[in-house]
């Protein structure tokens, strides 16, 4: 080989070690130790706190639907597009092909022909698997439609930052977010491994403001355009008696307000603590805040998926981390019947936090995500209503299980734990 084409060789391989190493080399925490805990959740001390170092504002007066499985999701989410009267924003990280897809695609294109402003932002990544007739429906309609973050050879380094938010917004009044995508993974009631497991939200009142303003933030970067008016931001009137609270986490910065939330409200725990999650597996300091609750005698339940989650290497890398954890006395639990897929934290009764980040380093350092606290007595007893009846259909995994493992479970166990960083 001529000197010059090994120079060539030589460069290349550099570069795409840069890039990989740009990618996959997680930067340094922010977050290096866990929150002390100074407060309980029911303090107003824990509102007021939260409300100041997470940067999410507080708003009053909203109404909250819990929508449960695909079959109470789809049809109030297809229902509000079809009810629409000006504007439609709609972001996801997961759109592929089928009739859940063909619905949202041929009602949006519906509402854009009627004269509405529709936009759909999908992630890049998550939209793979996309059907591009679908795309057709609702451009050749008039619908904006964009993908968020499409790999260039200048996008290169960015590769690895994703968009994993859900959400819809209507007319400016009306937000949906969960853990949900528009996929037929998601049809039905959870009631066999074809019917994934999720909960998602409906939100009106003041709130919905911060939901369009997190969709604009990812629209403008995309296709650059600002959205700004009445249209988007009509005057909000009360709705309900819930205090709301969206946190967001963007890159490449503004990352730890989502953690800091989280561990914040894990700080916060006296006596309850559930979490439920699609993809479970903390950080060095998430495991030691939650080691420091039950050190305070707080109660830790938590719902993972089973074997029929649809990132096995996920699972394997969680279950490396949970001999700490049950030998503290945490309570773990995978879910039987299909793959579980909502990311829900709650603390005591008193307070409630949704959307679409995991207890993940991915969710918490990687992606673009969204959640919602709710703070409210009445509220955070609705999910812990939820989260028991998803308790009767899990099974729980002993701690004798866990070290009743084969050597080559262990082994595989350990080595997906060492991506830890990515998932």
């Amino acid at each position: 080989m001529p000197n010059s084409l090994k120079y060539v060789a030589v460069a290349l391989v550099a570069s795409l070690v840069t890039l990989l190493s740009i990618n996959l080399i997680p930067e340094r925490h922010v977050i290096r130790t866990i929150v002390p805990h100074s407060f309980d959740a029911a303090d107003p001390q824990f509102t007021r706190s939260m409300n100041s170092y997470s940067q999410g504002q507080m708003f009053n007066a909203n109404a909250v639907q819990t929508l449960v499985n695909g079959d109470e999701i789809f049809p109030a989410m297809l229902q509000a597009i079809r009810s629409a009267r000006s504007t439609i924003n709609m972001e996801t990280y997961i759109y592929w092909s089928g009739s859940v897809g063909y619905a949202f695609a041929t009602s949006l294109a519906a509402k854009s022909r009627e004269g509405l402003e529709v936009r759909v932002l999908v992630d890049w990544v998550g939209s793979v698997p996309f059907d591009e007739n679908l795309i057709h429906i609702m451009t050749t309609a008039g619908v904006r439609f964009q993908r968020y973050r499409p790999i260039y050879w200048y996008t290169l380094d960015r590769v690895n930052n994703r968009t994993h938010r859900r959400l819809l917004i209507v007319d400016g009044q009306i937000a949906f977010t969960g853990g949900i995508g528009i996929a037929d993974n998601w049809l039905g009631d959870a009631r066999n491994p074809n019917e994934w497991r999720d909960t998602h939200y409906q939100i009106e009142g003041p709130a919905v403001s911060a939901f369009q303003a997190a969709f604009a933030e990812n629209w403008l970067e995309t296709a650059g355009e600002t959205l700004q008016g009445q249209k988007f931001y009509p005057p909000q009137e009360p709705a309900g008696g819930l205090a709301a609270q969206l946190i967001l986490s963007s890159q490449p910065n503004g990352s730890e307000n989502m953690e800091l939330m989280m561990l914040a409200a894990i700080a916060a725990a006296k006596d309850h603590l559930r979490i439920g999650m699609a993809y479970f597996v903390p950080d060095d300091i998430a495991l030691q805040q939650i080691l420091d609750a039950r050190k305070r005698g707080v109660a830790v339940d938590v719902i993972v998926p089973n074997s029929l989650t649809d990132v096995p290497i996920v699972r394997k890398g969680s279950r490396y981390f949970w001999g700490e954890l049950l030998e503290a006395g945490v309570r773990i639990y995978e879910f039987q019947p299909t793959m579980y897929h909502p990311k829900l934290l709650i603390v005591d009764d008193v307070w409630a936090s949704f959307g679409s980040a995991n207890l993940d380093e991915r969710s918490l350092r990687l992606n673009d995500e969204a959640a919602l606290n709710i703070y409210g007595k009445e509220f955070a007893q609705t999910q812990i209503d939820l989260f028991d009846e998803d308790l009767k259909r899990s099974r729980r995994i002993s701690l004798a299980e866990w070290k009743a493992r084969s050597s080559s479970e262990k082994f595989t166990d350990w080595l997906a734990s060492r991506l830890h960083t990515q998932l």
